[in-house]
């Protein structure tokens, strides 16, 4: 009845609410397709003062591609940040995705123009959407529940990070990689593994039934990754069309 006399109007000086579409999505089949990257606070011993840890992401394999800290959020830090971790992976002159969310560091022109010059698409979350960044909020999680996090601040910040990459990307079994560190996820090394894994899991079924009577693990390869895969087209619409 209020909406069939018009009194369900807008009240206050907040903005309407606002319909945006889901960013578009992307696969990646292999290392160096897709990347995602953030920046986070990190406290420091002093009251009001931060850290601020840079970090690039692949999402197919989870490595930690690059990172840096600072005591500043800057593009311009950022974009040159970039630019080596693409020396280091050597993958110019192939097509490469960055995706990030709606912070200045990640719209602010310095970045964009490195991204076109290095070839590399660019790919934003909506604003105000954390899901839209999964990948990176989902590794920040996993850096600060670390026993190695300091719960009263940093005096220094860059060795606790270099721990935590060196035993994320090298010794962590990853529940995403199907338990496959990212470092040999990355150096596509994944499916030997999970095969040698999967002929000694097989050899101790048969010594011992009793202990898997429902089978061993899945020792399969989790294949290719998905960014924002909400925003792809149902395969019987797209044939309706």
């Amino acid at each position: 009845m209020l909406k069939a006399n018009e009194q369900v109007n807008h009240r206050g000086r907040s903005r309407h609410i606002t319909a945006r579409s889901k960013p578009e999505a992307y696969q990646a089949k292999g290392p160096n397709e897709i990347w995602s990257w953030d920046i986070t606070y990190c406290a420091s011993v002093i009251k009001g003062q931060f850290y601020y840890l840079y970090m690039f992401e692949d999402i197919y394999s989870r490595k930690i591609v690059g990172y840096e800290v600072h005591e500043r959020e800057c593009g311009e830090l950022a974009a040159q940040l970039m630019q080596r971790n693409m020396l280091r992976e050597q993958c110019f002159n192939q097509p490469l995705v960055l995706h990030s969310d709606n912070g200045a560091p990640m719209k602010c022109l310095t970045m964009k123009a490195k991204l076109e010059e290095l070839g590399v698409t660019a790919s934003l979350s909506r604003p105000s959407v954390s899901n839209d960044n999964p990948y990176s909020e989902s590794l920040f999680r996993t850096l600060k529940y670390r026993p190695q996090w300091p719960s009263k601040g940093f005096n220094s910040l860059t060795e606790t990070v270099d721990d935590f990459v060196t035993w994320y990307n090298d010794e962590h079994k990853h529940s995403k990689l199907n338990f496959v560190s990212p470092g040999k996820r990355h150096a596509m090394q994944d499916k030997d593994i999970l095969s040698n894994r999967k002929i000694v899991l097989e050899a101790a079924q048969e010594r011992n039934p009793m202990r898997w009577p429902n089978g061993i693990r899945n020792c399969e390869p989790i294949g290719a990754v998905m960014l924002n895969p909400d925003s792809v087209p149902d395969e019987e619409t797209e044939k309706a069309a």
